[in-house]
C-alpha cells in the first residue's frame, strides 16, 4: 500500500481526514497524470454514492479536476462499476469514483479507474501521491479558457443497465426475488432486474445519506434472510454500498457467499467451454471446501493477494476470464474491467433460472471449511508497524504449525479500514475458535495498549 492508497482507493472520515483540501488534489493530480500527452482537453468522468459527504467531496474533486484544465462529466449516483464501464464505453481519459464501499456512512473514498477502466496499478498511484505529497506546486493552475469544463452525463446508468439486460442473452422471467440495494449505489440501477423480467421486491433502497450500509447489504445479511424466510422467493440478492460486490440469499435464508457464486458460474462456464483455461482466480481468503470443489470438476485455482484488482491483475496477465473474493466482489472479465455486482447478479440468476434447481440444492455440493475471521481495531502507526512484532510472529507460527496441512492462518492489515484481520480456517470449529482468541489477545496485547 502506499502512503495516501490502499488496496482500494484512498479513504478515511469524511471531511475530516478526507478532507476537501485533499480530495481536491487528488483530482488535479489524477487530472495530470492520466491526462499526459493528451491533444486535448482530458474528459474525467465523476460517480458517487449515496452518502451524505460524497456531495461535497464531488464539489472538491470538480474544483481540482478543472482547475489544471481537465473536463468533468458528471454521473450522479451509480456503481462503481457503471462507472468503469462508461469510461470504456465513451472513451474518457479517466474516471473517479467517491465511495467508502461497505464502510458506514461516516467515511467515504476516492478511487481512480484509467482510460481503460481499470484500477490504477500501484506505480500510477505512487505517481499521484508524488505530485500531492512531494511536489505540489508541479500543479500548474490553468486560467481563462483553458480552466475545465463541467458537464451532466445522468443518462449515463442507462446505457449502463442495457449492458447488464444485454449480457445474460435472454430473460428472468419466472424468478422471483428480493433485492437488498444497501440503500447506497444500487438504488440507482437496481429495477433493470425488473425489466429483464423477475419478480422483485426491494428493501435498503431509500437512501437518506446517513443509511447506507446500516444494518443492510452485503455485509448484514440478516434482514434480507430473515424476509426469505417467509417464504415465496427464489433468491434473495445484496449490494454493498456502491454495488461492485453482492452476496446471494437461497429460497430457505441460507447464505450463499462469494466463494460458492464463483464455483458454480465457474462450472457452469466450464461445461459451456467458456471458462479460458478452466482457471478461475480467487484469493488466500477463499475456502478450502472452495478449492476442494473446484478439484473435483477439474478447475483450476490460482490465488492473488487480498483486493479484486489483485485478481483482475492476475486474470489479464494470464488471461482468465473469472475471478474474485469471498466477500462478493466477482469479475467476469469477457464484459468488466472490474467487480460488478449487478453483472454477477444477472449472470447467476440466469444460470438459476436455467438449472430449474433451488438454489440451496445448488449449493448444497460446496462444503465449507470452518472459518472464523475478525477485525482488531489498531492505531495507523500499529498497522503500519504490525508485523516487526516478535510476540505476534510467534503465535501465528504457533497456529500455523497446530493447523499445518488441515487448515489455514492468515493474518493481515486491511487495505480499508484500520483494522488487523485475523482469519483461521481448519476442520474443526472448536479449534478455529480457539487460536483466533489466541491471536487476537496477543494483538490486543502488544499493540492496543
Amino acid at each position: 500500500m502506499g502512503r495516501l492508497f490502499g488496496t482500494d482507493g484512498v479513504r478515511g472520515a469524511a471531511i475530516t481526514e478526507l478532507t476537501c483540501e485533499l480530495a481536491m488534489n487528488i483530482g488535479r493530480a489524477a487530472a495530470l497524470v492520466l491526462g499526459e500527452k493528451r491533444q486535448k482537453k482530458p474528459n474525467i468522468l465523476i460517480g458517487k454514492d449515496t452518502r451524505i459527504s460524497s456531495d461535497t467531496l464531488e464539489a472538491a474533486l470538480i474544483a481540482g479536476i478543472t482547475s489544471v484544465g481537465a473536463d468533468v462529466e458528471l454521473l450522479g449516483v451509480v456503481p462503481t462499476p457503471a462507472l468503469a464501464f462508461l469510461i470504456r464505453e465513451f472513451e474518457a481519459d479517466a474516471g473517479v469514483m467517491i465511495s467508502a464501499s461497505h464502510n458506514p456512512f461516516g467515511d467515504n473514498g476516492i478511487k481512480i479507474f484509467s482510460g481503460s477502466g481499470e484500477k490504477l496499478p500501484d506505480e500510477t498511484e505512487e505517481e499521484i501521491e508524488r505530485y500531492i505529497l512531494d511536489e505540489p506546486e508541479k500543479m500548474t493552475l490553468k486560467s481563462g479558457a483553458d480552466i475545465g469544463e463541467i458537464r451532466s452525463f445522468y443518462s449515463g446508468k442507462d446505457t449502463y443497465m442495457g449492458f447488464i439486460e444485454k449480457s445474460i442473452g435472454g430473460d428472468l422471467s419466472g424468478l422471483k426475488i428480493l433485492i437488498d440495494c444497501s440503500n447506497g449505489s444500487a438504488c440507482s440501477c437496481a429495477g433493470i432486474f425488473l425489466e429483464m423480467g423477475a419478480e422483485c421486491n426491494f428493501i435498503g433502497n431509500n437512501p437518506n445519506g446517513l443509511n447506507i450500509n446500516k444494518d443492510c447489504g452485503s455485509t448484514h445479511l440478516g434482514a434480507l434472510a430473515e424476509k426469505i424466510k417467509q417464504g415465496g422467493y427464489h433468491a434473495g440478492i445484496a449490494f454493498d454500498g456502491d454495488a461492485d460486490r453482492c452476496l446471494f440469499v437461497d429460497e430457505k435464508g441460507g447464505e450463499v457467499s462469494g466463494d460458492k457464486i464463483i464455483a458454480l458460474l465457474a462450472k457452469s462456464m466450464k461445461e459451456k467451454g467458456t471458462l479460458k483455461n478452466d482457471t478461475v482466480v480467487v484469493t488466500i481468503m477463499s475456502n478450502l471446501g472452495f478449492h476442494e470443489y473446484m478439484r473435483g470438476h477439474g478447475i483450476n485455482t490460482i490465488s492473488a493477494a487480498v483486493g479484486d484488482r489483485y485478481v483482475y491483475e492476475e486474470m489479464k496477465k494470464n488471461g482468465y476470464n473469472l475471478g474474485g473474493e469471498n466477500s462478493g466482489h466477482i469479475i467476469l472479465s469477457d464484459y468488466a474491467t472490474t467487480g460488478d455486482g449487478l453483472l454477477t447478479a444477472a449472470q447467476f440468476l440466469y444460470l438459476l433460472k436455467k438449472s430449474e434447481k433451488p438454489l440451496s440444492e445448488l449449493v448444497c455440493a460446496i462444503s465449507d471449511y470452518p472459518q472464523v475471521l475478525i477485525g482488531v481495531k489498531i492505531s495507523a502507526k500499529a498497522k503500519a508497524n504490525w508485523n516487526g512484532n516478535e510476540n505476534i510472529a510467534k503465535i501465528i507460527k504457533e497456529a500455523d504449525d497446530f493447523f499445518k496441512d488441515s487448515g489455514r492462518v492468515n493474518v493481515r492489515a486491511s487495505g480499508t479500514e484500520p483494522l488487523l484481520r485475523i482469519m483461521i480456517e481448519g476442520k474443526k470449529e472448536e479449534d478455529v475458535n480457539l487460536w483466533v482468541n489466541k491471536i487476537k489477545e496477543v494483538v490486543e496485547k502488544e499493540l492496543c495498549n
